[in-house]
């Protein structure tokens, strides 16, 4: 069985649409605790994705108040399975113990507020990973757009600022959703390496969320990955496809190899936020995936890296080696 790093998936999203206090078991999703221990997870970053205003009858503090609740929740029911991670070397020693990993994460930085004393206040609550826009403007910078004038738009003052912020506190800086103006300011400023965690190519399939080559060749320079999401609108040529295939996803690892290096594919599922005709449909059909790497010639130490190590290294890179444990959480 191989184990495998991912770099993004919604359920904690899901467990505010179904009331849940637990992610250990979640009807109709397509990722949980229980089906991640069975299909080889190594580690999860579980983000909160911050909806838009205008479609949750909650404020932004009561809708984080659950997310994490439930995360801290689940972490303190299941600690026999799995643990959160607050460094890479979290990971290591999660590992060692039989244990899981969870990482948690923001997709849309707008709890920052423009403030950096919430950059530290969300580190100390165990945010590690930050996708820095969605699909608007906030106080970070602007989103990825069909707009070609909007799309060179880089990084407002206080975002250049919260890059240099992030790379003191060890908070990964991921740019999925940012617009390539912003790209470029994160690789500029970032002094640590930096990830698109949830990206795939835009050779192949022309969404403006996805990187292109030159893109994906700076990401690897700096020593980062792109985590291979499985949404359908990201794998085709045809962006209005609904399908996903472990072909099409295998497709663009290859391609990342051969632009920016075997050290620089890693996996970003984007489980529950995602729809489709897909073959992949949830963590239990991973095996899928590797099957087909093997099918389509990439070597087991190949694999391995796409899977897992590849991810781990960034987040020790970035990271460090946080020596907290499950007790000392908060």
């Amino acid at each position: 069985m191989v184990r495998f790093f991912d770099l993004h998936c919604d359920t904690l999203k899901v467990s505010f649409h179904q009331k849940l206090d637990d992610i250990y078991e979640i009807p109709g999703s397509m990722l949980d605790i229980r089906r991640m221990g069975e299909a080889g997870s190594l580690a999860q970053c579980f983000a909160i994705f911050m909806p838009p205003k205008w479609t949750e009858p909650v404020t932004d503090s009561e809708y984080l108040a659950h997310c994490f609740q439930v995360f801290k929740t689940a972490m303190e029911r299941h600690r026999d399975i799995i643990a959160p991670a607050l460094s890479g070397g979290s990971i290591e020693r999660n590992k060692q113990a039989g244990r899981m990993s969870a990482f948690l994460s923001f997709e849309d930085g707008r709890p920052i507020d423009g403030k950096l004393e919430n950059l530290d206040a969300y580190y100390d609550m165990g945010i590690r990973l930050i996708t820095l826009t969605w699909n608007g403007e906030n106080c970070f910078g602007f989103p990825n757009s069909k707009d070609p004038v909007l799309m060179q738009k880089g990084l407002k003052p206080f975002g250049k600022g919260a890059v240099r912020r992030m790379n003191e506190l060890g908070i990964v800086l991921d740019v999925s959703h940012l617009s390539d103006g912003g790209f470029y300011d994160v690789a500029e400023i970032s002094k640590k390496p930096f990830m698109a965690s949830h990206s795939n190519c835009r050779a192949l399939s022309p969404h403006q969320r996805n990187l292109t080559d030159d893109m994906i060749r700076t990401l690897a320079e700096k020593g980062g990955v792109a985590g291979l999401n499985f949404a359908p609108a990201f794998l085709n040529a045809d962006t209005a496809c609904r399908d996903s295939t472990a072909a099409l996803i295998s497709a663009h690892a290859r391609r990342m190899i051969d632009v920016g290096g075997v050290e620089c594919a890693a996996l970003g599922s984007d489980f529950d936020g995602i729809s489709g005709n897909l073959e992949i449909s949830g963590v239990e059909k991973m095996r899928l995936l590797f099957d087909r790497f093997h099918h389509d010639g990439l070597s087991d130490d190949v694999i391995e890296k796409i899977a897992w190590k590849n991810a781990l290294r960034v987040f020790k890179d970035i990271t460090g080696d946080t020596p907290l444990d499950l007790g000392e959480y908060h």
